[in-house]
Parts: C-alpha cells; structure tokens; sequence
C-alpha cells in the first residue's frame, strides 16, 4: 500500500516541478525515488546534447547541503532537496534533512517541516536527536510551545533511541523560559513515567532558575533539599551560583555570603570568576562597594583572577557612589593586570566621566577606544552625546550626529532624540530646527510630545517661517499635532498675515488627515468661512 501511494506522489512531484516558483507550496511527501515510474522512451537527440547529459555531474550531500543554505528563497530550497533526491543511488541522510529543516523554521514554513518530519519516519537512515533540539529553539523562539513537545515526541519513533537528558533538559528548559510552567510540570512527570526518567543536576537546575528568576526562594531552596537527596542530582556550583544570584536580587546579601561559604567549607566547591561577579555585582548594585571590593581581594588571595565583568561590575558600584577617582584607578588596575578593557568596561567607566561632568576625560577614552580597534557601540555614544548636551557643548554634539555614520558608525533614533531634547530645552531653537531637518533626512523622527514642544517654541520664538518648514516636514511623516499647537500655529501666521502658509497647512494637514475628526469638525471649509472663526484668528 505504502508503495502504490508513493508512486502516486512522485508523478505529482513531476507534475509540478517545472511549474514557477509562484505556484502553491510543493509539498515533501510528493517527492520519491523515480524508479517505480515507467520512463517514456527518449527522444531522438543530437550528439551534442547526449555530450552534455553525460557531463552532468552527481550531487553529493555536501554540495546540496551547501546549495540549500545558500538559497533564500526557502521554496527554491525545498525544490533543490526534491530534486537531488531523483539522482540515481543518492538517499537523503540525517545531515541534508537538518539543512532543509532548519531553513524552513528560519522561515516559519511549520506546515512543511510537518510533512518533512513525517516522510523522516520512512526513511532507512540513520537520524541524529540534534535535528530535534534544533526545531524545538525555533518553535519555542515562535511561542509554539505544543510544536515543542511535538519534536520532542518525534524523536523516539524516529531517531530510534528514547531522548538523551540533554534533550529532556532543552525541552524543559525551553517550556520554563516561556513561563509555561503548567506544561514543563507535565511533561517532567511524564518523562518521569514514560522514560523512567531520574533528574540529573542540569535538570533540577532549570527548577532552581525557575523559582529564582520568579523571587520564590523557598521553592527554590526546597528543589536543592531534594537534590541533596539523591546521588545524581547533587548541587553543583551552578546550583549555588544561581541561588547566591536569588538572594542577591532580593537583597539578602548576608544569606548569599553564608551559602558563598556553605558551598566550599562543607560541599567543597571552589568558586569561579562567575560565582564571584554574582556577590560582586549584588553588593555593589546596593551601593556596599566597599564589602564588593572586599570579595574581589579575597577571589585574588585565593587564586582566581579578576575578569573584566568583575571589574566592570565593581567600577559601576563606584561610579553610583559617586566616586569616580576610584573607578578611575580600578580601570587602570585592570589594564595593568594584563585585561584588555572591551566596549562595556570602556562604556563603564565614560558614562561615570560623563555623570562627574568631566566630558574631556569621556571623549579622550572615546579617543583611545579607536586606538585599541575597540568598537564604541551605539550605547556608548548616547552616553557621549548626553554627557556633550548636558555640558551645553551641542555644536561638538551636532558634529558627531552629522559625521559618524559618513565613519560607518551605527546610530539609532535615541541617539537624535537627546540631542534634540536638550536643544528644546535649552531653547536652541534654529540649531533643533536644523537638527529635524537631518533627523527627518535620514529616516529617524522626533518622539510626538518632543515635535510638539518644538513647533510650540518656535511659534512662542515667533520663528514663523521656520514653524511652518518644521510642521510641513512632520505632516509628511504621517504627525498629527495636538489641537493647541495647531491653533498656535495657525494663529501666529494669521497675525503676520500670511495667509497662504495657513492655506497650505490647511491642505496639507486638515484635508490629508480628515480621519482625524477633532480636526475635520473645527478646520473644515465651512468652519473657515464663518465670522467667528475669522475673529479667532485674527482677520479682522
């Protein structure tokens, strides 16, 4: 039965492979080997031709592997894996399915990655859990959470083994990430039933983050008593860490510093530089530096050097305490000890320069950061230009904004935004106006309370002109503005009589927005001819 409806499916496949690409989806299940089709007699050929077809050349999976991950487009992906499986003596291996299928979640194609998972229970060979794992972080990425369990089920029956606990612990992992905990519960309990499943540490890990990342430290605390019960789940340092981490965030410092000293004097487990980093970094988020600086002595006296997140972590608890001296000598400490600081210690220690008002100091490390070849990122140039914009230096902040993506440097809208909020507020009002104009040129728009802001102080300013040029660059990014700037606007430009603007906006913002009702009912043709109107405004 199985071979009669194969056959059926590969003369569909045939049917429709010479089709364009615009047809509808070519389903896995129509493609087969051709041998059960009877071929047609061959033409009459030239020599010519007959030369050619004996210098096609077999594909291997290599190269077919490598054609699908270099094609974008995932149903022209689909046809070259349809296609290789035609040569004759070639079968599809575990490999060439983990490029097909993996293309295919990268382009949300769920239906046919259902149809290929399927056609993978008939195949001979041999399939690796892998592929599974890997499906199971794209459904999970796409809140498909019973698609997780689906793959999970799938990979007995096809992989022909019961599921590793690695894969038992993405899957549980993957569930508890999303917040579904109903369906981890479940799933645990039957793994525990169906695989006779005994958890190993990672497993009971997941638990311990779980509760941990929800503030339920009893829970979590309960989960290690029954690791410590059993022989293969004993707590790891991970364990620890993580619960050290917990007690952090809730600011029972004392408690992490007995669990600290708990895991080496009694479990006997030697901490490392990340174990370190969780009471640094808890201590010095609570504005103790001093005790943080105290454990960062004792990891050095007890054999574990430093990293840069523990330098980074302790040079921000310094810099919230306001003592930027210190951090200052902490990151030379650091860049003498053989670290080569990275953007975020780089980024650290500018944005505790920029918050002491000491901008030179900020921009000559921005200096030396390009020196290093270390890339500043966009992080790291917001806190430069809020640092320049709250110093009053907006000219040197302007030429930043204009020049750095000419140097291949990413900027985003945040980075536009502060400086046009700080030019609003200190009343810059032609260097904003020139600003919206770069802004708008490039793509990125003002936040609405901030475009508001500028057209209503511009009007105030009785920078008529420029109001208006603002207003007509805003309108075509799609802006409504609040009813009382437009009334502002409207009003200042009847007063100087410049009644052609006002026709302009009128077209422009009134006629092109009349879903906006509020405006329609008070702006209309009607409303514009009535005396009242004309008085409110200033025609008389």
């Amino acid at each position: 039965m199985n071979s009669v409806r194969v056959s059926f499916h590969k003369r569909c496949y045939f049917s429709s492979s010479t089709a364009s690409s615009s047809l509808p989806w070519i389903s896995p299940l129509q493609v087969v080997k051709s041998n059960s089709r009877k071929a047609d007699p061959p033409p009459e050929t030239s020599h010519a031709s007959m030369e050619s077809q004996r210098k096609l050349k077999f594909i291997s999976h290599e190269t077919a592997i490598n054609l699908i991950k270099r094609e974008k487009d995932p149903q022209r992906a689909l046809e070259i894996f349809n296609r290789v499986s035609e040569q004759k003596g070639f079968s599809h291996n575990s490999a060439t399915y983990g490029t097909i299928l993996h293309k295919l979640a990268q382009s949300k194609k769920f239906q046919a990655i259902d149809s290929l998972v399927r056609q993978m229970t008939y195949e001979t060979c041999r399939f690796h859990e892998g592929i599974f794992l890997n499906l199971m972080k794209h459904f999970s990425k796409f809140s498909l959470h019973h698609k997780v369990l689906e793959m999970f089920n799938a990979i007995q029956p096809i992989v022909r083994e019961k599921p590793s606990l690695k894969a038992i612990s993405t899957c549980l992992n993957l569930l508890i990430e999303s917040n579904q905990v109903d369906l981890a519960r479940d799933f645990l309990l039957n793994s525990k039933k169906s695989l006779r499943l005994r958890p190993n540490t990672c497993i009971f890990n997941i638990l311990v983050k779980h509760h941990c990342s929800n503030g339920d430290l009893e829970s979590a605390f309960e989960v290690v008593k029954e690791m410590k019960k059993s022989r293969v789940s004993y707590p790891n340092l991970i364990t620890y860490s993580t619960l050290m981490g917990g007690l952090c965030e809730s600011g029972r410092l004392k408690e992490a510093v007995d669990l600290f000293e708990e895991m080496i004097g009694k479990d006997q487990i030697l901490p490392d530089a990340l174990t370190y980093n969780v009471l640094i970094n808890g201590f010095s988020r609570e504005g103790k530096v001093d005790q943080a600086r105290k454990i960062m002595e004792f990891m050095k006296n007890n054999g574990c050097s430093p990293n840069l997140f523990n330098y980074s972590a302790l040079m921000n608890g310094l810099c919230k305490g306001g003592r930027w001296q210190e951090a200052k000598e902490l990151f030379v400490e650091m860049k003498s000890s053989g670290l080569k600081p990275d953007t975020i210690g780089y980024t650290t220690l500018i944005n505790c320069l920029c918050r002491a008002d000491q901008i030179d100091e900020a921009m000559a490390l921005l200096k030396e950061m390009k020196e290093y070849e270390c890339q500043p990122d966009v992080v790291t140039l917001n806190i430069i230009l809020g640092g320049l914009c709250r110093g009053g230096r907006f000219e040197e902040a302007l030429q930043m904004l204009e020049k750095l993506p000419y140097e291949g440097v990413y900027l985003n809208k945040a980075s536009y935004r502060i400086v046009l909020n700080a030019l609003c507020q200190k009343d810059e009002l032609e260097k904003a106006t020139k600003l919206l104009g770069l802004m708008l040129g490039r793509g990125f728009f003002p936040h609405y309370a901030t475009s508001n802001e500028l057209l209503i102080r511009l009007c105030k300013a009785e920078m008529v002109d420029d109001a208006v040029t603002a207003m007509s660059g805003l309108a075509e990014t799609g802006f409504k503005p609040e009813l009382h700037c437009w009334e502002f606007l409207v009003e200042l430009n009847c007063r100087e009589r410049k009644l052609l603007p006002v026709f302009e906006l009128l077209d422009e913002l009134v006629i092109k927005e009349c879903s906006h009702n509020r405006i329609c009912n008070i702006y209309s043709p009607e409303s514009i001819g009535n005396p009242n109107y004309l008085y409110n405004f200033h025609f008389l």
